[in-house]
């Protein structure tokens, strides 16, 4: 078994000692006080020593355990501990590493000394209150400060030795701040306000020990920052780096916890316990800017991105973090990026919490229920919503993007649409939330905001559509020619369900005339897309027609010779073709070349195309072909009688193409 020692002290030794212990081997901790070692109390399968050592103490334990590694993982102002570390893996030829923690950036305001004694001569030269963030340890060597006792405030850890440091240095106890970290910017400002502070001194502890709190909250209360710099720093890893080195060299498996919350609508009196809970006690939030902005104050460590990739590189590429929580707005389950960022993470121990939808915060504040409410996502797609707004009684939107709450008003009033009722909510359950309603038509001209969700109610949505609308529907003159041909209702209806259309299919129809089944395909696929194409230029203008009349908005009419256009169209999932001039050999040809799975429906009326379709489907490989006759008669009337009058017979041939 391998055998580990770890001199830990700060927060990112311990995050290392909780990883390492979950791991097969066994590991030494060293801590320098009592206090460090009750921190590391909930921490299983490690031997805690809690003792100060000297050089040569230190080279006997080592001796003694045979350590593989020391990893040294003290404060970067421990630099005594530091070379004694470092003598005393050279006098027993152990492994030495050094967990490194980053420096701080600091603005052109900030003050920087040396030590505590150039400290000292700084602040006799000033004057003000002062926060002394330092430790217990040092005071003596602050207690020369002029005033020291009126003018100082020390922040030390509640221990009894942190209070008799702050006793024998000469603090009054009404100048004691004994608080555990860490410190997030609204503490630092509330003691900084709390005590009038001038000045605010403080080590470069990093990020992991709230140096950038604290920058921030002297810039808001107008405190000055004294930085005492750093000791000279050995070469070393970061935490993220030493825990990559130390999983590819014993061959430690990294599983980091990552949970995906649902935040509501954003305020965080709506966030559920298990989530605020879970916010508290992670390594890491990740999420959007005004999704940390709500809980800037519970986490030190975040990460700015809503892309999934973004995230799941962040995460695996950051192995300083074990626990992760993944802030996703609304409901996590309801049009969240949860569903692209789960496959991302097969490698993680994931967990999903759900939140408070947008919808379900509408529906409470309007007294209404969600049920049969039809709902649409608007984030980073486009889609027509008009067929949607035409077929539900009621539907909600998301919007966001160019599909904002005035686009969409336009794009209702375009349709003619401006007469229905809108709820528009904005700002959902901030202070600043706003919930207007009224007809689109008088809500269309005011301004919205982009956090913003719409309902639309439609009290007469259309019927539900099925294959087969009346041939009356269809104009089928207007120029030269005369009537063009159309693909009767009966005829149609049949093609379309031999097709079985779904509702976001791709289709093509080819010879499509005056659009009838193009149409229809737009009307069943209304989230798919359709593309008609058709060499007669009079019948591609009532094709045009049509669709405008009937709202077809999901839909390309393209003027052309099929074998030419297709090429350059989406693979198809359905194809209609209702002529293409002796070329349905050579279409096949294409669609087979697609190598995807593609239904096909070809009607048929000659004796030659007939028998084209009968050689084709022996010639090519499909893996369903079906072949019906049909011969339909109409009632007309003659005097007092209805006679039924016959039309041709029609073949129907389908097939199926398998990817």
């Amino acid at each position: 078994m391998h055998n580990i020692c770890l001199f830990a002290g700060t927060t990112e030794g311990r995050k290392l000692a909780a990883f390492l212990s979950k791991q097969d081997i066994s590991l030494t901790v060293f801590v320098a006080t009592e206090y460090g070692k009750t921190l590391l109390t909930g921490v299983k399968n490690i031997n805690v020593q809690q003792k100060r050592l000297t050089v040569d103490e230190m080279a006997a334990v080592m001796k003694e355990k045979s350590f593989d590694i020391v990893i040294d993982a003290t404060h970067p102002y421990a630099a005594q501990v530091t070379e004694n570390l470092i003598a005393a893996c050279e006098k027993t030829n152990t492994p030495y590493y050094r967990l490194l923690r980053n420096e701080s950036r600091y603005t052109q305001d900030v003050v920087t000394v040396s030590n505590n004694a150039s400290a000292v001569d700084w602040l006799n030269q000033s004057t003000g209150n002062i926060l002394l963030t330092t430790g217990s340890k040092e005071l003596q060597s602050f207690a020369s400060i002029k005033d020291f006792s009126d003018r100082v405030y020390a922040r030390v850890l509640p221990t009894q030795d942190s209070i008799k440091a702050c006793n024998d240095a000469g603090l009054k106890p009404s100048h004691i701040i004994a608080m555990q970290g860490p410190f997030s910017e609204e503490i630092n400002i509330a003691q900084l306000h709390s005590i009038n502070a001038k000045w605010l001194v403080t080590k470069d502890g990093g990020d992991p020990g709230g140096f950038d709190a604290k920058i921030s909250a002297a810039e808001k209360t107008g405190a000055n920052l004294l930085v005492i710099g750093r000791p000279v720093q050995h070469d070393g890893y970061t935490e993220s780096e030493l825990i990559d080195f130390l999983c590819q060299r014993y061959h430690f498996p990294f599983k980091p916890v990552v949970k995906i919350v649902g935040i509501g609508p954003g305020n965080k009196a709506l966030f559920t316990q298990e989530v605020l809970q879970t916010i508290e006690s992670a390594d890491c939030l990740i999420g959007a800017k005004r999704m940390l902005q709500s809980v800037c104050n519970v986490c030190q460590k975040m990460f700015e991105a809503i892309d999934p990739l973004e995230i799941s590189d962040y995460i695996h590429n950051h192995k300083e973090h074990q626990s992760y929580t993944v802030l996703m707005s609304g409901d996590s389950s309801f049009y969240s990026g949860t569903k692209r960022l789960l496959p991302l993470l097969q490698d993680c121990e994931t967990k999903v919490l759900p939140g408070v939808s947008s919808l379900s915060y509408l529906c409470s504040k309007l007294n209404i229920s969600s049920e049969n409410i039809k709902t649409v996502s608007l984030h980073g797609k486009t889609q027509d919503i008009i067929p949607e707004v035409r077929s539900n009684r009621k539907l909600f939107l998301l919007t966001g993007g160019t599909n904002t709450v005035n686009s969409i008003c336009q794009t209702l009033l375009d349709n003619g649409l401006g007469e229905l009722y809108m709820i528009i909510g904005e700002n959902l359950s901030y202070k600043n939330e706003v919930i207007t309603k009224g007809p689109v038509k008088y809500l269309a001209n005011r301004m919205y905001g982009s956090l913003a969700v719409i309902l639309i109610e439609n009290d007469h949505p259309d019927m539900v559509i099925t294959h087969g609308l009346p041939d009356s529907v269809f104009k089928r003159s207007g120029g030269e020619k005369g009537i063009i041909p159309i693909t009767k209702s009966e005829i149609r209806s049949i093609c379309l369900s031999k097709l079985g259309l779904m509702d976001d299919s791709v289709c093509w129809d080819i010879g499509s005339g005056t659009g009838s089944v193009s149409i229809e395909m737009a009307l069943q696929s209304k989230n798919g897309h359709v593309y008609a194409i058709e060499r007669d230029p009079e019948a591609v203008l009532l094709s045009k027609e049509n669709a405008a009349r009937l709202h077809v908005s999901n839909l390309d009419i393209i003027e052309g010779d099929a074998s030419e256009i297709c090429s350059d169209l989406p693979t198809p999932t359905h194809v209609f073709i209702g002529g293409c001039s002796g070329k349905i050999d050579e279409i096949i040809s294409l669609l087979f070349s697609r190598k995807s799975e593609i239904k096909i429906a070809v009607t048929a009326v000659t004796l030659e195309t007939i028998a084209e379709l009968n050689q084709i489907i022996h010639r090519y490989d499909f893996s369903e072909t079906d072949v019906v006759l049909v011969q339909t008669s109409q009632g007309k009337e003659l005097g007092s009688h209805r006679l039924m009058i016959g039309g041709n017979p029609v073949y129907i041939f389908s097939m199926r193409i398998s990817g």
